[in-house]
């Protein structure tokens, strides 16, 4: 099962036009998590009924339940799950991922997958990381404000013993010439010693700078906060070897081997992330109000669209709970408006919020109300 990934969302909306299978469900982390395989069963029994409706021949269809089907027996696979599960199936690519999340239960046939539920995933107050980090341990921790969940990759040193074992320590030979004639001569004499061996401060940098190539794999698509929880000096010198650009500027200080994931993720969230968030977000909210009369803001859903297909969205500000259907031509630039859905209509809020991540803007999904003057989407646009 892959991490879901700012790059995973790009590969999802960027594969070929082709008969595509997009599955959503929630699911069960403890008690009776056999529920979880008997609802693919059923979401798969519908996902057939749907592929026959749309005329799809029976052998491609079986081609692409199957990979499904397969997880239907797979115990171990359904042990460990979050609050949901997402799978995407098409002739060229098959992804699963656990969302911590709940989605509601869906199936949908058509030439794309469908991403909308995935982009609330990636907005500004949703999903950030927790690296906690001693001597002893590192994890590498995926939250939200509601969940956690380990994704310590493989390349990750799990402790600095771990990162040095297979180092193969320099040695360094000093050679003193003899000098002097005679019964005064000495001989000369080697000193051998293990470059670095006493120098504990650079085998925790070294140390460190591996951790960070270890987490570039999985954040390396992110824009979500990166929290580091760890004892004062290994913060400060992490924050040396550090080259993710969302490192946040307040950590956890301590030694955290014993606390649990959820221990974690409650203490980031209150003390780092959410006064954080809060700061970020009244800081876009000015920017906004300082750039109206401007070409630089907009709330015409029309113009957001189209920027957002062009990369121009900075800060997109979209009201949750609210749909505007419509549909959008890229070829002719154009957005057509519908009053109620019609065929083929999709929300443009959802298409405008997963455009924006996909162009590494910033999503701030709120509530109606507090939307930048009373709409239902505005933008800050780059040009």
């Amino acid at each position: 099962m892959t991490v879901l990934s700012r790059g995973e969302l790009r590969q999802l909306i960027d594969k070929p036009l082709e008969t595509s299978v997009s599955l959503y469900m929630p699911t069960e982390r403890t008690g009776d998590t056999r529920q979880n395989s008997t609802r693919l069963k059923n979401l798969l029994r519908e996902a057939e009924g749907k592929l026959a409706e749309a005329g799809i021949a029976a052998d491609e269809a079986e081609g692409l339940t199957k990979p499904l089907q397969n997880l239907l027996s797979d115990d171990v696979f359904w042990q460990h799950q979050a609050d949901g599960f997402a799978a995407f199936s098409s002739r060229s690519m098959f992804r699963t991922y656990r969302l911590p999340l709940e989605v509601p239960q869906l199936v949908l046939v058509s030439q794309r997958f469908h991403i909308k539920p995935l982009v609330s995933f990636f907005s500004h107050d949703v999903l950030f990381y927790v690296l906690a980090l001693s001597q002893n341990s590192v994890r590498l921790l995926q939250c939200t404000r509601d969940s956690v969940r380990e994704v310590t990759p493989e390349a990750l040193p799990r402790s600095l013993a771990e990162a040095l074992r297979y180092d193969d320590p320099e040695r360094q030979l000093q050679f003193h010439t003899g000098t002097g004639t005679g019964k005064g001569k000495r001989s000369a004499i080697f000193h051998g010693h293990a470059v670095g061996t006493d120098d504990k401060k650079e085998n925790i940098s070294r140390f460190l700078r591996q951790v960070d190539r270890g987490i570039r794999d999985v954040l390396r698509e992110e824009q979500a906060p990166l929290v580091v929880a760890g004892v004062d000096y290994l913060n400060s010198l992490y924050r040396q070897a550090n080259t993710y650009a969302n490192l946040t500027g307040a950590a956890l200080e301590g030694n955290f081997d014993d606390s649990s994931a959820q221990e974690l993720q409650r203490q980031a969230w209150d003390r780092v992330i959410r006064p954080h968030l809060d700061e970020q977000l009244g800081q876009a909210v000015s920017r906004y109000y300082e750039l109206g009369g401007t070409d630089l803001s907009t709330q015409d859903i029309k113009e957001i669209i189209v920027a957002a297909h062009d990369g121009r969205v900075a800060e997109l500000f979209v009201a949750t709970g609210t749909q505007v259907w419509g549909s959008y031509h890229a070829a002719r630039r154009s957005v057509h408006l519908h009053k109620v859905r019609e065929p083929d209509d999709e929300d443009l809020l959802d298409l405008a919020a997963a455009q924006t991540l996909l162009g590494r803007g910033t999503v701030y999904a709120m509530e109606p109300e507090s939307v930048p003057n009373g709409g239902v989407a505005a933008a800050i646009l780059r040009y």
